[in-house]
């Protein structure tokens, strides 16, 4: 199980009162929540392994450079050197409760792994590529549906309408949902564009005219190929939009597939027993926080789960 963090500490934040506190009085709904999720997942889907997927850099250079506009919307400041990452816009509240996540899914022994210069999208594109065993990916992150693949059992475990509202997708499933096979999705997102990671899309191209369109080419190199060729059966509509865009299109399927093939360091992601000392500094973390019924519903459901 590949969790997606970040995203799922957000949705943790804004669906948990922050008037959920510590005993010293900070807001602690992120933490909650995130283990509530952990809970939820681990007894519902049953992993074996968990890793902790991470943003070492939320808004790479390399995706910016291709497409100024990438993320553009959540920069709270830019890089502090050229070397660092912009930083992003969080919510005065969340920003202390990280460490504690960090801390938290340090007590729990699940791994986490980030890589410089890349999003926690390459990290689970990797690790789900190089997996020998069954992955699910948990997100709320649509650009993941790319990584879908029932030859290699992979799925994504959606979280885009909340946990009550869990979707799962298999190749059938997605194609169902949005009308483009997992192979597809990429260049469907493209096209489409996200106004939630600042990518354009190709002005006048919805969802349903991009799934068209793939349905009719197959791929995005086919679409513009049909634009550029005047004895296509491409609409006029169609040809000059997708050639008006034949810049962005260039570019754009670079920022938006998962890069899959990071240097990884191996991690044991293996669900373990607790020992007498992790129990202790579990316990001392949840005193501390205020995390009791979080903490124990996650330690109950990893422990079902766990090896010998």
């Amino acid at each position: 199980m590949l969790l997606d963090t970040a995203g799922l500490y957000f949705r943790a934040f804004y669906g948990v009162p922050d008037t959920v506190r510590a005993p010293n009085g900070e807001p602690i709904n992120a933490v909650r929540g995130l283990l509530d999720m952990i809970a939820r997942l681990a007894a519902e889907f049953e992993p074996t392994e968990i890793v902790a997927c991470w943003d070492d850099d939320w808004r790479p250079q390399w995706r910016v450079d291709l497409i100024p506009t990438y993320k553009t919307h959540r920069v709270a400041a830019p890089a502090p050197t050229d070397a660092g990452p912009d930083i992003e816009d969080v919510p005065d509240f969340l920003s202390p409760q990280i460490p504690i996540i960090r801390a938290v899914l340090g007590g729990l022994v699940i791994p986490v792994v980030g890589a410089a210069r890349h999003e926690a999208d390459d990290v689970m594109g990797t690790l789900a590529s190089r997996a020998d065993i069954p992955v699910d990916v948990v997100t709320g992150d649509r650009d993941l549906f790319q990584l879908v693949d029932d030859a290699r059992s992979v799925r994504v475990i959606y979280t885009g309408r909340g946990m009550s509202h869990l979707e799962i997708l298999t190749d059938a499933a997605l194609t169902a949902k949005t009308g483009v096979t997992p192979a597809q999705y990429a260049d469907f997102a493209a096209l489409r564009g996200d106004a939630s990671d600042g990518l354009p899309g190709v002005a006048g191209v919805g969802e349903k005219t991009a799934a068209t369109l793939l349905a009719q080419y197959g791929d995005l190199p086919g679409i513009v190929a049909a634009a550029a060729d005047p004895a296509s059966p491409l609409g006029a509509s169609a040809r000059t939009k997708i050639l008006a865009a034949a810049d962005y299109l260039l570019v754009a399927p670079t920022v938006v597939n998962v890069v899959r093939d990071l240097d990884l360091p191996d991690v044991d992601a293996r669900i373990r027993a607790e020992t007498p000392d992790r129990a202790a500094a579990l316990d001392a973390l949840a005193a501390e926080w205020g995390l009791a019924g979080s903490m124990t519903r996650a330690r109950a459901a990893l422990a079902a789960r766990a090896r010998p």
